[in-house]
Formats: structure tokens, sequence, C-alpha cells
């Protein structure tokens, strides 16, 4: 005699919490139109905006140029917020590249999970996320737990 196996297609409310999760970071992650999802407003954002509401303002009403005035000075200050974040993220970067460059030739202990790794620092790479080799593998600088001196 053949038993048949039913499915169980129930899921408990954590299971669909996780499902639920997992579509939604998929979905966030798609692009649409060849642009991807952002939860950020950023200047081109700001302008897009302002230029809107330029073309489509009541021409018997217009914006005040007071309004107007201010508009631009924000789209300015966040102009400037956003080129000086970039500086930082490349001043970060150089520090980063100055901290890996000044372990070559340096004895390091790597921590590789649960345990350490020793050895000297043979090359590193340049970069907001520099890497030094060490005993012929590459490790993210921050993997780094002691230096020693020459």
């Amino acid at each position: 005699m053949m038993e048949s196996n039913k499915l169980n297609t129930t899921m408990t409310s954590s299971e669909k919490f996780a499902v639920d999760n997992a579509v939604n970071n998929f979905n966030k992650a798609n692009t649409v139109n060849g642009r991807t999802a952002s939860q950020q407003l950023g200047k081109d954002d700001f302008l897009k905006l302002l230029i809107t509401q330029l073309s489509n303002q009541d021409p018997t009403n217009p914006m005040e140029d007071t309004q107007f005035i201010a508009q631009m000075a924000q789209f300015s200050s966040l102009e400037q917020m956003t080129n000086m974040n970039e500086s930082f993220n490349k001043m970060a970067a150089m520090i980063n590249s100055s901290q890996a460059a000044a372990t070559i030739g340096r004895t390091v202990d790597i921590d590789v999970g649960d345990t350490t790794a020793r050895g000297v620092v043979e090359a590193t790479t340049m970069g907001s996320q520099p890497q030094v080799m060490v005993n012929g593998m590459y490790y993210d600088l921050d993997k780094i737990k002691a230096v020693y001196g020459y």
C-alpha cells in the first residue's frame, strides 16, 4: 500500500516574517529603469524637486523670490555638505592606506576566526578598505590585532 505524502503549506509567524524580510530586501535591492532605490535624498533629487516646482507653479501666483532664495540656499548648503562628505571619505581612505603601508615588514597577529595567525606583512592594497598580505594571504586591515616592532 502506497502512502501519500502531504506537504505542509502552513507557515509559522516567524517563518512568514523571515520570508517577508527576504522579499523586502530583495525588492529594495532591485533596480527600476536603471535606477536603484535609495532611502536618502541627494542634491540631484533636491534640484529635480525645485525644477518641478518652478515648472508647475501657477503663473498668476508665482513663488515669492524670498522662498526661491531660501530654497537655493538650502540647495547650496546640501551640495557643500555632500562635497565635504566626499572629502572626508577620501581622507579616511588615505589614512587607512597609510596605516596599512606602515605595517609593511612588521610582524603582526591576524584574527582568523577563532584563532590568531602571526606573520610578516609582505604587501598592502590601497583604498578605503585596504588589505595586508601575510603568509601569502590577504586580510582586511581591521583583522590585525597586534603589530610588533622590527
